[in-house]
């Protein structure tokens, strides 16, 4: 939720008073450049230093997740929430708003490395892409009040900003009491050698007396996890290849597409376009009810469906809005001439809610599904870690680079992830397997093995 809260946050004028007021100055400019009124590097570091923060915290939280489990490692996400949305709100100067976005961060790196893996652990096979995609869906629902919440606070002069701020620590107070109550995963509590106690919990997660062929299954592989005693290493090696590339690929596509650009900053965008500050707000609304009602496409979807149907149809789409956006503001949007008109600014809104659909119900969730799914367990917690740094690492690239992007860029920054687009709907269609329905702790046989690009790495 924090993350979709601070795009409107700098969108409201009373926090760039406060903390850049050059920034508001230019954005007051009668003949200010409508693509560089929000060019500011230091506004573009407070977004930023969040992913940063959750690149380095990820290695940590894989390390955490593998000695003391998945639930300590949430429980350990909620706390940093908590004091990072506490530092943010009662901030007094820049450098208070960049520690609170840090500890933020590193909550976003223990939360990422931990929820998605834990989904994916207690699932059964036929429901697994639905029970991850869960994890998406609470984001998702995040963004949504996160946009509810900006459009009530932008009224209350002048600390509307602070209240925004606070109530992003809202849902880590649900998840700290989530991580309490939860049961830890069978997979996590045998692979740490309790397996009577992961015997018992795959009972009750299950509903059902004989479960004594997932558990083999699950001992089998916590016996070869156990003897791998660098997980990292064991990365590196050419076998493991296959889903740390996977992996990390699905991760910078996933930013690639532009979704952060359009998401993090769409209040500043539609203000560029024409809208007043109530108005992009609102239309923030908008798109973030496309966004939840997407990812429940994407739950009914991704278990019939397929991961790679999903991924491709959604390429074409957002190459489509993408395209489109960028031409009419080609067109229509002068560097200082008026804005567009009501009419071509809600055309633009309408592809912003096409793109975002499509996103919504692939690259979105599939993004942390697949390689939550895809790796041995001997190099789950590690690989899965690799992939949530390049998440971040890329995240935070987008985040800094985006509002000097728009303003050298221009409209031209539309087609630019319109290219990248193309480039992974390539990708999807010739390297990335489909895992729907394959239990997933015997990936490497069913899948690797069998793929026409990837069986070469598993001589080993």
């Amino acid at each position: 939720m924090d993350v979709e809260c601070i795009g409107g946050v700098t969108a409201m004028d009373d926090f760039l008073i406060k903390f850049f007021p050059e920034v508001y100055k230019r954005k007051l400019h009668a003949r200010e450049d409508n693509y560089c009124k929000y060019d500011n590097q230091i506004l573009q570091l407070f977004t930023s230093s969040l992913y940063l923060a959750a690149l380095f915290a990820s290695f940590v939280a894989s390390k955490v997740c593998t000695k003391f489990g998945r639930k300590p490692t949430i429980l350990v996400a909620s706390s940093f929430f908590l004091a990072g949305a506490g530092i943010s709100s009662g901030a007094l100067n820049i450098w208070m708003l960049i520690i609170g976005r840090i500890l933020l961060g590193i909550g976003v790196g223990f939360g990422n490395e931990a929820v998605p893996l834990f989904l994916s652990e207690i699932a059964p096979v036929q429901h697994r892409g639905a029970v991850n995609i869960l994890f998406q869906l609470f984001v998702t629902i995040g963004i949504f009040l996160a946009n509810l919440v900006n459009y009530g606070t932008a009224k209350l002069h002048p600390h509307g900003w602070r209240v925004s701020l606070a109530l992003a620590g809202v849902p880590a107070i649900f998840l700290f009491i989530g991580s309490i109550v939860i049961t830890e995963t069978p997979t996590s509590l045998i692979e740490r050698g309790n397996e009577v106690a992961g015997h018992k919990a795959l009972k009750k997660i299950r509903g059902v007396e004989d479960v004594n062929a997932e558990y083999e299954q699950i001992k089998l592989a916590s016996d070869i996890a156990r003897q791998v005693k660098h997980p990292f290493k064991e990365l590196m090696k050419r076998s493991s290849m296959p889903p740390l590339i996977i992996g990390v690929l699905l991760q910078v596509f996933q930013q690639f597409t532009g979704i952060n650009a359009i998401m993090f900053y769409a209040p500043v965008l539609f203000q560029t376009v024409g809208f007043k500050n109530d108005a992009s707000l609102l239309s923030s609304v908008i798109t973030g009810t496309v966004n939840v009602l997407s990812t429940l496409v994407s739950i009914y979807a991704v278990d019939k469906v397929g991961r790679r149907k999903l991924l491709l149809q959604a390429c074409v789409q957002m190459f489509i809005s993408q395209s489109t956006i960028g031409g009419m503001l080609l067109v229509h949007l002068k560097a200082t001439s008026n804005t567009l008109t009501t009419t071509q600014a809600g055309f633009v809104v309408f592809l912003v809610c096409l793109f975002v659909m499509a996103f919504a119900w692939s690259w979105g969730p599939l993004g942390w599904l697949i390689p939550s799914e895809t790796f041995p367990l001997e190099t789950r917690t590690a690989g899965f870690a690799f992939a949530v740094s390049s998440n971040m690492f890329f995240t935070f690239l987008i985040a800094q680079a985006f509002l000097s992007m728009m303003c050298h860029m221009r409209a031209y920054i539309f087609f630019f992830f319109a290219g990248w687009i193309l480039v992974m709907g390539l990708f999807a269609l010739f390297l990335l397997p489909e895992t729907k329905g394959v239990p997933i702790d015997v990936m490497v046989e069913r899948v690797w093995k069998k793929h026409p690009v990837w069986k070469r790495f598993m001589d080993d």
